[in-house]
């Protein structure tokens, strides 16, 4: 029976591996912080290494002894790099693919094994949900299915990271754009679209737009607190 190990972060992706791996043929562990993934690997053979979300730079001998498989929101080599949901939203995509990539040491440069298409519909906190499940239909096809990697064909184009004073809201939005920037950033660990008000950072979240309204959850946060 061949093995199979999953590293991943956030709750849902624990529930996802308990859900689906069950009802997958093979010998499953699951990792969460980068100390359990080498430490698993020393009495752990697995045939595929899955990460479906990891914040993490993987060492090179783990990808140079081992098959591992990671997972971007974009048509590679179309958006290599990071922020990809965000940076898709803002360039006005509306669907993307999630790809699987046989990981190696250049960013996003790996072959690939599979796409499949995602909708971007919705908050980030919902879209990373779909990807996540998404992404265990791609793992079931690898497991249970013969997939080669294919090398990626074209010019590839970058995406940068985003950083957190990067959430502040434009001044210059129309209320389309205003929607799509507060709902790409509403998910567990992101810093929410805000704005400065004084002492307080407005932030918004669970935002809505139909009819040409739009609405939205606000918070007021002190500044130089721990919170979001």
């Amino acid at each position: 029976m061949s093995s199979y190990l999953v590293a991943s972060v956030g709750s849902w992706n624990r529930e996802l591996y308990e859900k689906y791996s069950s009802n997958i043929d093979g010998n499953w562990r699951f990792v969460d912080t980068p100390d359990k993934l080498v430490t698993e690997l020393k009495d752990f053979s697995p045939k595929f290494i899955f990460f479906p979300h990891w914040r993490w730079i993987v060492p090179e001998d783990i990808i140079n002894n081992y098959e591992c498989v990671c997972f971007h929101m974009t048509d590679v080599p179309y958006g290599r790099g990071g922020s990809p949901l965000q940076n898709l939203i803002l360039a006005g995509n509306q669907n993307t693919v999630l790809t699987a990539l046989r990981m190696e040491k250049g960013l996003d440069s790996g072959p690939v094994y599979l796409k499949l298409p995602l909708s971007l519909d919705g908050s980030a906190r919902q879209i990373y949900l779909r990807a996540s499940e998404l992404s265990w239909e791609i793992i079931k096809k690898l497991v249970t299915e013969s997939h080669q990697p294919f090398p990626q064909k074209g010019e590839p184009t970058f995406f940068k990271r985003r950083k957190p004073e990067e959430s502040e809201l434009p001044s210059d939005l129309d209320i389309g754009r205003l929607y799509n920037f507060i709902r790409m950033l509403d998910a567990d660990d992101y810093p929410y679209a805000f704005i400065n008000y004084g002492n307080y950072k407005l932030c918004f979240n669970e935002a809505d737009f139909s009819n040409g309204k739009l609405t939205a959850k606000v918070e007021f946060i002190l500044k130089g607190s721990n919170d979001k």
